[in-house]
Formats: C-alpha cells, sequence, structure tokens
C-alpha cells in the first residue's frame, strides 16, 4: 500500500496574527480537551517552512458569538496549571511520536 502525503502538509497549517499584526504560521499538532475547553497545540513554522525545535504554543479554542460564523478565535492560557495539564495530556498522546525534552 502507497502512502503519499504530497500537498497534505497544507491541511494542518494554522495562520495567525500577532499582536503587532504580523502573520505567524503553526502546524496544528493536536486538539486537546481539559475540563470541557478546547486548546490546541500548535508549533511554529520558520520563515522557511521549516518547524522550529522548540517550545510549542497552547491556546485556548473560544467560539465565536456571531451564529452565523463558523469561526473560532484562538486565546492565550495564562494559567499555568492549565498549560501544564494539556501539555502532559499531549505529551502523553504523542510519545511514541516526538521526542520531548524536559527542560529544567
Amino acid at each position: 500500500m502507497e502512502e503519499n502525503f504530497e500537498g497534505e502538509d497544507l491541511d494542518n497549517i494554522v495562520v495567525l496574527n500577532d499582536e503587532d499584526g504580523n502573520e505567524v504560521k503553526f502546524e496544528f499538532l493536536d486538539l486537546v480537551e481539559l475540563d470541557d475547553e478546547e486548546y490546541v497545540v500548535l508549533l511554529p513554522i520558520t520563515e522557511e517552512g521549516e518547524e522550529e525545535e522548540g517550545e510549542v504554543v497552547i491556546l485556548k479554542v473560544e467560539d465565536t458569538d456571531d451564529e452565523d460564523s463558523e469561526e473560532e478565535s484562538y486565546v492565550s492560557v495564562e494559567d499555568e496549571e492549565i498549560l501544564n495539564k494539556v501539555f502532559e495530556i499531549f505529551k502523553e498522546k504523542f510519545k511514541d511520536d516526538f521526542d520531548f525534552v524536559d527542560e529544567d
């Protein structure tokens, strides 16, 4: 069975605007549910289209109030405890796919 991954890379790219209005590209890695909330785990992508070695970004998913809109917005999570819980769930799911480095 032959698998063709060509062109599939674009499906999981998320483009967000930072606080300065600059577009930042991320690779969507996972959606984690915690306490009836959803969180996305994103990996920053450099200008060259390379995945950055380093930290993932965890954002909370918030549905917009607009009934007609399918759009979701992502908000940063300030609560360190929530971030750690989400990251632990993510690490457990992907422990065979990624090499996680614990920074002390």
